[in-house]
This record gives C-alpha cells, sequence and structure tokens, in this order.
C-alpha cells in the first residue's frame, strides 16, 4: 500500500502550504470546546470541562457516513478499533484489545439516550446493535474508565447512542439507499408540534442486506418515538429493534481472506441470530426551591434472542430472554461560588433467563459423540437486584483551575435458579462416558458483588481555548452472570472477582485558529481478569497492562478543505504467571491488539450545496494467538463519499467503500483446531442515496 501512504503525505503536504481560512466550516461545528454532552460529567459545562477523553461523532459526520453497521463511524474515534463480524455482529475494543471469550462483553458500557442497553450483569458482546444509531442525533464515546460517572460495565469507556430528539419545529425527512447484494434501506423522520409546544419525533429504519457471503444477510427494523412536554423539562422515548440474520462463520486456512472462491464461501450456512428489544424511559427535570436541579429517569426493558452457536460442538441453540424496571436520579447544585455537587442514585431490578439446547447427535470423534448430547445443556432463572449511589464534587479555585472528584458504590445481587438436574449429567440425569458431560449446571446460589470506584479530574486552562487535563480513575466489571453459572467438566462453582481497570491519563486539547485538537497518553492496569483455562474453567486472576497515546486532530486548511485525524498507537500485555502449553504469558502482547490503528479523512466543500470526502483506514499488524506465533499484516482501506444539496429540500450522496478494492480480514484469528480464520472484508461496492427534507 505504498501509494496510499504516499497519497496521505501528498494531502498532508498540501495541507501544510494552505492559508487558513477566518471562517467557520459546519464540518467542525461538533468539535468545539463549548460542545454540551450528556454522557460526559454532569458537573462539565461541555467537552472543555470534562477532565477525561471524550469524542464526539455529531450529526453531520454520521449523516455523511450513513454507516450499514456502527463500526464504520466509530473508526473516527481514537481509540476505538472495533472488530466487525458477520451481518451486525462485532467484538468491543475501546482503548483496548479486541475483546473475546470469557470477560469480553461488559467491559466497554453501551447506552442509548444515558440509559443501558441490557442490564447489568446480563451483556451481550453485540449490544450496540439493538441501539438506534442509524438515526442518531450523535454518538458520544468516552475513552477509559468511567465507573464513577456510569456503574458497572464502563471498564474500557462508554459508547452513548444519543437517539432522536423532539425539536421545537416542524419538519420531517426521507432518506432511501440502495446497495450491491440486494442491499437497500430506508430511514424515515418526523417531527410534530403542538399548540402548547410539546413536540413528537418519530424515527423509522428499515434496512435489508442479501449478504456478500454465501447464504448471509439479514433484515432489520428499528422504531424510535421521543415526546417533549410544552414545558420541555420532561421527555418520553421508546425504542423497539428487531433483527433477524443469517450468520456467515470463519473462512479457514492461511491467508483465506485472498482465495476470491473462499471469501465469498460460508462454512456455516446453518447459523443464524434472531433479536428482539423494547425500551421505555420517561425524564423528569424540576429546579427545587433552593435551585438545585432534580432529574430522575425512570425505565424498563424486554429483550429476547436465539442464536445458534454454530462454532460448538453440536451446535446447540442458545435462546435468552430478559425484562428490567430501574431509575436513574440525581440532584445537582452549588453549595458556594466555587464548589458544585452533584449526588444521585441508580438502580434496577431484572429477570432473565437462559436455555441451550442441542436438537441432534453431535458429530465429530467418539469423545465429542459422548460428552456432548443431545437435549438441553442448559435451563436457568436469575434475578439481580442492582443499587449504585454516587456523588461527584467540582471545585474550581480560580477561573483557569478545575478539580473534579467523585465516588460511586455498587451492590450487585444475583439468585440463580436452576431449572434442571445439577451437575454434568445429560437432561435425564443419566452419566456421560469419558468422565462426565461437557456441560455443568451449579446447583441453585446466590451471589453479591460489591464494587466501588473512585476518581480524580483536573482540568487547567494554560491558555485561552487551550486545556491541560489529568484524569485518575477506577473502572470494574462484575462477573456477568454466564460466567458465574454456565460452566463446564469439573467445574461446579466459578469463584470469580470483578475485573478492575486503574487508570492515568494526562491530556492536552484545545483550539488555535481552525486547528482542534486532543492529545492524551494514558497508562492502565487490569486486574482480576477473568478467563477460561486449559480445563474450560472459568476463573479470576489474570492480569493486562495496557499504554498508549491516542490523537484526535481537525483543521480547516482553507475555506473549502479541511482535515480530520484520529490515530491511536499502543501496546496492550499481559502481566501474569499464566501458561499457555507450558509457556508463560507474562509479557506477551494481548491477540487481536494492532499497536497502530487509525483513520485520516480529507474533506472538500466546494460551496454549501456540495461536500466529497476522502478516508483512508489503517490497522496495523497483530497477533492472533496469545503466544504471539500467528499474525495478522494489517490493512488499508480508502473510501470516497459525496454528498450534493439539489435543491427544494432534495440531496443525493454516493458512497465508494473499499476504493482500490483491497483483499482484507475484517478480523483474524487462530484456533488451535482450525488454524488461521477470518472473517473476509467486502471489496469495492458502490451505494447510491436519494434524500428529502419537508
Amino acid at each position: 500500500m505504498r501509494g496510499v501512504v504516499a497519497l496521505l503525505s501528498l494531502l498532508l503536504s498540501l495541507g501544510a502550504w494552505a492559508q487558513e481560512s477566518g471562517s467557520d466550516s459546519p464540518l467542525r461545528e461538533a468539535k468545539r470546546l463549548e460542545a454540551i454532552v450528556v454522557t460526559a460529567s454532569p458537573l462539565a459545562t461541555g467537552r472543555g470541562g470534562f477532565a477525561g477523553s471524550l469524542s464526539v461523532l455529531g450529526s453531520g459526520e454520521l449523516s455523511l457516513v450513513n454507516h450499514d453497521h456502527i463500526q464504520q463511524s466509530l473508526a473516527r474515534v481514537p481509540g476505538a478499533n472495533v472488530s466487525r463480524g458477520s451481518g451486525q455482529e462485532y467484538l468491543p475494543a475501546l482503548r483496548s484489545p479486541v475483546l473475546t471469550g470469557a470477560g469480553a462483553c461488559g467491559s466497554v458500557l453501551a447506552m442509548q439516550d444515558n440509559i443501558p442497553l441490557f442490564p447489568a450483569g446480563f451483556c451481550n458482546v453485540n449490544e450496540l446493535f439493538v441501539a438506534h444509531s442509524e438515526q442518531a442525533e450523535r454518538i458520544e464515546v468516552i475513552r477509559g474508565p468511567a465507573g464513577t460517572l456510569h456503574g458497572a460495565g464502563a471498564m474500557h469507556g462508554v459508547i452513548n447512542v444519543v437517539g432522536p430528539t423532539a425539536r421545537t419545529a416542524e419538519g420531517g425527512s426521507a432518506r432511501v439507499e440502495t446497495g450491491p447484494e440486494d442491499r437497500w434501506k430506508l430511514n424515515l423522520r418526523n417531527n410534530a408540534v403542538s399548540g402548547s409546544g410539546a413536540a413528537l419525533s418519530s424515527a423509522l429504519s428499515l434496512a435489508q442486506d442479501g449478504g456478500y457471503r454465501a447464504q448471509s444477510g439479514f433484515d432489520q427494523q428499528k422504531l424510535s418515538l421521543a415526546y417533549r412536554s410544552d414545558s420541555g423539562r420532561n421527555v418520553t422515548r421508546i425504542d423497539v429493534t428487531n433483527l433477524e440474520q443469517e450468520t456467515a462463520g470463519y473462512i479457514v486456512g492461511e491467508d483465506a481472506f485472498r482465495n476470491d472462491v473462499l471469501r465469498r464461501s460460508n462454512p456455516n450456512p446453518e447459523a443464524f441470530r434472531n433479536v428482539r428489544s423494547a425500551r421505555l424511559s420517561h425524564t423528569l427535570s424540576h429546579t427545587i426551591e433552593s435551585g438545585h436541579e432534580f432529574s430522575f429517569t425512570p425505565y424498563g426493558r424486554w429483550g429476547e434472542m436465539a442464536f445458534l452457536q454454530h462454532f460448538l460442538p453440536g451446535q446447540p441453540l442458545e435462546q435468552t430472554d430478559h425484562a428490567s424496571v430501574g431509575f436513574r436520579s440525581s440532584v445537582q447544585g452549588a453549595l458556594s461560588e466555587s464548589v458544585v455537587v452533584s449526588a444521585g442514585l441508580d438502580a434496577e431490578l431484572t429477570e432473565a433467563a437462559l436455555r441451550q439446547s442441542q436438537p441432534g447427535q453431535t458429530t465429530g470423534s467418539a469423545f465429542l459423540q459422548e460428552t456432548v448430547p443431545q437435549g438441553k445443556h442448559y435451563d436457568y432463572e436469575v434475578g439481580a437486584s442492582l443499587v449504585s449511589p454516587f456523588m461527584l464534587a467540582a471545585f474550581t479555585p480560580s477561573e483557569r483551575l478545575s478539580l473534579e472528584a467523585g465516588l460511586r458504590l455498587e451492590a450487585l445481587r444475583y439468585d440463580y435458579d436452576n431449572q434442571m438436574i445439577a451437575g454434568r449429567t445429560r437432561e435425564d440425569g443419566s452419566a456421560c462416558g469419558f468422565g462426565g458431560c461437557r456441560y455443568s449446571r451449579p446447583e441453585d446460589r446466590e451471589d453479591t458483588f460489591g464494587n466501588w470506584s473512585p476518581s480524580l479530574g483536573l482540568v487547567y486552562d494554560w491558555a485561552p481555548l487551550h486545556q491541560l487535563f489529568i484524569n485518575l480513575a477506577h473502572g470494574f466489571r462484575a462477573p456477568q452472570a454466564t460466567e458465574l453459572y454456565r460452566l463446564q467438566r469439573e467445574q461446579s462453582v466459578a469463584d470469580l472477582d470483578s475485573e478492575e481497570m486503574r487508570s492515568l491519563e494526562l491530556g492536552l486539547r484545545g483550539r488555535r485558529g481552525e486547528l482542534d485538537y486532543e492529545l492524551v497518553g494514558f497508562a492502565m492496569e487490569k486486574r482480576n481478569v477473568i478467563f477460561r483455562d486449559a480445563d474450560f474453567f472459568n476463573r479470576s486472576g489474570g492480569a493486562t497492562r495496557h499504554r498508549g497515546v491516542e490523537l484526535a486532530l481537525a483543521y480547516a486548511l482553507t475555506e473549502h478543505w479541511s482535515l480530520d485525524l484520529a490515530a491511536s498507537y499502543a501496546e496492550h500485555r499481559y502481566r501474569d504467571e499464566r501458561l499457555l502449553d507450558g509457556i508463560p504469558l507474562d509479557g506477551k502482547l494481548v491477540d487481536s491488539a494492532p499497536r497502530a490503528f487509525g483513520s485520516a479523512r480529507i474533506t472538500w466543500q466546494p460551496d454549501d450545496r456540495s461536500e466529497m470526502e476522502l478516508e483512508w483506514l489503517h490497522r496495523g499488524r497483530y497477533y492472533t494467538d496469545p503466544l504471539n506465533l500467528h499474525s495478522y499484516p494489517g490493512h488499508d482501506l480508502l473510501n470516497v463519499r459525496a454528498r450534493r444539496n439539489l435543491g427544494d429540500g432534495w440531496s443525493a450522496a454516493l458512497r465508494l467503500l473499499n476504493l482500490l478494492d483491497e483483499q482484507y480480514a475484517e478480523r483474524a484469528d487462530f484456533s488451535n483446531f482450525s488454524g488461521d480464520r477470518y472473517f473476509p472484508g467486502e471489496p469495492r461496492s458502490i451505494y447510491a442515496e436519494l434524500a428529502l427534507e419537508f
């Protein structure tokens, strides 16, 4: 890809010679330090007052990207290396390796409108697929631990999709797009305002994907409603989603992603995932007599999923469901001219269930046929309760300096009820050969986890519109229900501790003329990492170390040209005495963690009706196994996006993805059973859109 590097160098050199313009480009509005955000501290008056790393993808960026998968938008965030799977599936990575296996989900908190998408303790590694990101107002990302602000699961950070908002003006829009492989999507939006000033916004997204690979693709529907009262202080939101996906599995063999036949093949045409979800919330805001601001948001969630585990012997069917209710509350006010305090309580109750069953006989060796039986493997219900008080205090001793300290306490309790015979027997209680069945069911039990999460931050305005910030943060992740109760082989009890992350970050950010920047260095230590050992036991005790630097930069080269960069360089290493195949892991690079990755974009806006963007995506080499014996070489991609306002509310857009038709893998992995395996990336493709605003 020398040509790509040469092209980027040329673009950067042109930018160095470009004359600065005093006018503001509409592309840059979301990058101002004053931008209001809802995911950061409630005591911060804007992005610039937050003592941490925060990225905001605004409506203009999201509209231009018009993503089919949220990974395409998150590629603009430093430190976000989300690994796209089949259909709408993905594996998260936010200032971390790509998180896989035991301990993977629940490490990055996924929310919509500040409400977690899944209940605490019942995460799904793909949970952003139930967020209505296709019609988001913006996406806010905290990079690094945010346990004090948001509690359970925010160990590596937070991704918050801010959904459609009821506006004061009436209007609507319709967008339809078509592309290769029988792909199309339709987004409809409408906002109605009553005579009293109340507003109702509706957003509908429909999508169909015929699938690049054989017998794959999906149908997806999402609906969001937002009602704002005439006072503007109370908002009700409803979100409903449905996903029916035909899943494609890994292709196997060294460099299989370069083989034109294998790239389109699907070794698992029988695989599928069906997901349904619904959420309801109501936010009440009120100023009490003392002048303090009170906010109370009760919510309810429901979801169910059917998932064929095509990667396991016997291909068992997993069926899960959950229903939960909870609230988030806070009161905020000034104690003096220099001290502001916010305190609150978050709580929720959850009822969830998991069933795993295998309709047919296992194929393969005699050992597999005997130890992986036909019938039910797991059938359990779990009730959970969460109580989490918190307090934040901001102290401003001078106009240039502000300090913020906070503490959150969280208690999570599980009540596990096994609906089958306990132990590692068949469904009817009969024993399996070779020492017992693969799947083990614990006796009924209760488990409680208590965690505390302190934080301390400093923001110093060392010059007008330039800031230095230091952040000491702590994040945590309680063991998830599946890690505690979905055991294997001889393990009858999973004695697990909560994972913990300690973080120090130092950053500079600011604006000078037409340059916006944020440069952050971080050091993190992760303890009590949950993993599955060689005996298939879920255990605590792993440790990792994370060191890196991130750069976000936006520069208006001229009145019509701008440059954006999101770059990350980090090393993620094992820091414990575990052995794998008799070899110590300590000091080895964590697999699925490229040192360098990021994106750059140059945008041309010749007039107020036209916009064109050239995007470069880079993912560096990374190891695909913990012993660092196998690797993926990395890749570079170019994408082009263009949009034109046609007048009278009409506009048209084109997206040309993988411009140079690069053969690459969205994800590379190594398995001792199958060797090198990949999710292949798609070839060059073009999408066309027609939109109307009214």
